[in-house]
């Protein structure tokens, strides 16, 4: 029977890349404290289940390389080696080059490059080198085994017994594929195969599992690294493993535990050479002379036959309530493909629009249970929209570790002692906006730790701790995601921004700028104040990039920076690119709609207003200035004027301005429809949504407007 592991070989692909980032973030924890043993028990735990899942799949070179890694992180985990600086920073290279061979076999590549089997063959060298120091200073361990407790086997094997579940096959995993795996742990020193519950030939099915195995293997292993080989069939199978130099009396506890006749098990395990013929007979006499007595407990035996020790099993309790939980939290958690959620999304989109052109022939043909109905109708389907939302919501904290990685090795790389401090990563943003936006992020991460921060010695000379910081920080704001990398260096060079910008001929010369527009020169394509270009960074340098990406995503980016103190770069992102709620209005003959969260308030424009404002372009609301844009002239819409316009007050990062309307025709829900090529740079507009009547209406991007009018009312106040 052929057996298709391309669907698990995907899993374990996505799911090593969430491994993976729990081993760079458990060794950068072990590396800030180097006795955190929780860290080095979820180190071990990725390490061990990368290379389980990768020697089932067959994917020998992660499993080999994997298999070293292992090798060292348990000597860690039992003391044996100390976690230092050395070994930690060997460790993550070593972390990398599974990453990279993982990746190779995600593209089906035919077998690493030269250049991989080079710094594999270091990496191996490295690891073997601090295995060696470990044993080294260590005295050999003593494999005599404890007095008491009844006669001891002489074997130095670990045996296992295993009846796989009936559904072994059906599920897609083959038997021989775990003796094989055994195989690669040590010497199988004996392997018989056993039939057992075997049915009459007209009752067998033919894909049932009705095998089962006696195997003898010697093994440096532990007995929790023989069992986490038969993981993917626990559940269904009978597994008894007994270590070397066991007891007697627990092989016949085995003989008896297992269906198969007493005398056929007892034959197999003196063939194997577990057990001679008369320690046999002599144990299974011994057993029915004390069968009143009782026997020990699991525990007990486990402790005697050196298989654990005693605080594993004083602990063994309450780690099974802490699982039991565990499990639970896993069993209502299902890994989605991503394909999958947009797909979902793009049906409820079609399910909004469809909602809406029912609702409005509902209202044009006056019917009231029908208008009921489709009333119904859409409060499910804004019930359903929420829901798809929520599903595509991912939180940000997982984009803000990565970086822990790279400020670190920027440290290292110069010399310099920082810090990264992280607040709001519980904060949630649609899934397709945090893939896009961890580049841009990581661009200003590297600016913030390579050209930001100082060295020790200046930061120590101009009166700062010896140690940076950088902060990233997220929230919610106005129906916007803010994102914030600060760092507390050196600030930009204000004067040498506006000297670079006129000698490139940005600017005029002498021309009087703002701090704000001073520092967005730094977005102009190939402009940098540094003296010399990092292989990290460059202030400046791939900044027009990172300005347009967030833009792609109608986002804008706008920096705070004092001399001396530290420079803050502000991201403000929309919570999703999906379905939004919307304000429509109407602007001539044609509806807009405005982003529902940015509404402040709607105002009536009359006619006193008008003549007050003149060509000034703000009014006086209560108190205070408003500027404002009339929206009919700024988009050369055709059609009579309104007599009746209002002001819609919009407010964006904190500022807000108006947008004088013809009509106001309330909140609709929103698709949003990017635009062709041709119209994607039209000023003032992010995309577009169908009506419910099949029109089409334009998404005003507000940020792109308030920086307009913004611009206007300052030229005319100038």
């Amino acid at each position: 029977m052929e057996i298709d592991l391309g669907e698990a070989r995907t899993t374990f692909i996505a799911e090593s890349q969430e491994l993976l980032q729990e081993m760079e973030s458990s060794l950068l924890a072990l590396e800030r404290d180097p006795d955190d043993q929780d860290a080095v028990n979820s180190l071990f735990r990725a390490a061990h289940t990368i290379k389980g899942s990768s020697g089932v799949l067959g994917i020998e070179t992660v499993e080999k390389f994997t298999h070293l890694v292992e090798n060292l992180l348990e000597k860690m985990r039992t003391g044996q080696i100390k976690a230092d600086s050395g070994n930690i920073e060997l460790l993550l290279q070593c972390r990398d080059h599974i990453s990279r061979l993982i990746s190779l076999a995600a593209e089906g590549g035919e077998g690493p490059g030269k250049d991989l089997l080079g710094a594999g063959d270091d990496l191996s060298a490295k690891l073997a080198e601090c295995m060696d120091e470990a044993e080294a200073a260590q005295a050999a361990p003593d494999e005599t085994p404890e007095a008491g407790g009844g006669p001891s086997s002489r074997t130095g094997a670990w045996h296992i017994s295993v009846r796989f579940g009936r559904n072994t096959l059906k599920t897609g995993m083959d038997p021989i594929s775990f003796v094989s795996y055994l195989a690669r742990m040590g010497e199988i020193v004996s392997i018989t195969t056993i039939f057992f519950s075997m049915p009459g030939p007209g009752e067998m099915d033919p894909e049932d599992c009705y095998l089962g195995f006696e195997i003898d293997l010697r093994s440096d292993f532990d007995k929790k690294a023989i069992e986490d080989v038969f993981d993917f069939v626990r559940d269904e199978s009978t597994i008894r493993i007994l270590p070397p130099y066991s007891r007697i009396s627990s092989y016949v506890e085995l003989i008896q535990g297992m269906p198969e006749d007493a005398l056929l098990l007892g034959e197999i395990l003196v063939k194997g050479g577990a057990l001679t013929a008369g320690e046999l007979e002599e144990a299974l006499k011994h057993q029915e002379e004390s069968q009143d007595a009782g026997r020990p407990r699991i525990g007990e035996i486990l402790v005697e036959e050196g298989a654990t020790y005693p605080e594993i099993i004083d602990a063994a309790l309450e780690k099974q309530k802490r699982n039991l939980v565990a499990s639970a939290k896993e069993a209502a958690t299902v890994r989605i493909d991503a394909s999958k959620l947009d797909s979902l999304m793009n049906l409820v989109g079609e399910l909004v629009i469809a909602g809406a052109g029912i609702d409005q022939h509902a209202a044009r043909i006056g019917d009231a249970p029908l208008q009921e109905s489709a009333s119904i109708m859409l409060r499910l389907v804004e019930e359903i929209r929420e829901s798809a939302m929520k599903v595509r919501m991912v939180p940000i904290g997982e984009t803000f570790n990565r970086f822990r990685r790279v400020v670190r090795d920027i440290s290292r790389e110069l010399g310099k002692e920082i810090e990264i401090a992280i607040s709001g990563a519980d904060t949630e943003l649609d899934k397709n906006v945090i893939e896009k936006i961890s580049d841009p992020l990581m661009h200003l991460v590297r600016n913030a730790a390579d050209h930001g921060i100082e060295t020790t010695e200046a930061r120590t000379s101009a009166g700062k701790s010896a140690s940076g910081t950088i902060r990233l920080r997220a929230g919610h704001d106005a129906g916007c995601i803010v994102i914030e990398v600060e760092d507390d260096g050196k600030g930009l060079d204000r004067e040498r921004i506006i000297e670079k910008a006129a000698a490139r001929g940005l600017i005029a010369p002498g021309q009087q700028l703002t701090d704000s527009e001073a520092f967005k020169l730094i977005f102009e394509p190939g402009f940098s104040t540094a003296d010399e270009v990092t292989k990290f960074s460059g202030r400046g340098v791939g900044m027009d990039v990172v300005r347009k990406n967030i833009e792609a995503l109608r986002g804008t980016i706008d920096i705070e920076s004092t001399r001396g103190e530290g420079t803050t770069v502000r991201v403000r992102l929309p919570l999703t690119m999906a379905i939004i709620d919307g304000f429509m209005v109407g602007i001539g003959q044609s509806p807009y709609i405005i982003p529902l969260d940015m509404v402040v308030e709607c105002v009536e424009f009359t006619e006193e207003d008008r003549r007050s404002a003149g060509k000034r372009n703000y009014v006086n609301l209560r108190g205070e200035v408003l500027p404002f844009m009339r929206l009919k002239e700024f988009f050369n819409e055709n059609g009579a004027g309104s007599k009746y316009e209002n002001i819609v007050i919009v407010q964006y990062a904190g500022h807000k301005i108006g947008l004088v309307v013809d009509e106001l025709f309330g909140e609709v829900q929103t698709v949003i429809k990017s635009l062709g090529r041709v119209y994607r740079e039209v000023k003032g507009i992010s995309g577009a949504t169908i009506l419910g009547n099949g029109r089409v209406a334009l998404i005003l991007d507000v940020p792109r407007l308030m920086q307009t009018i913004e611009r206007n009312y300052f030229a005319r106040a100038g």
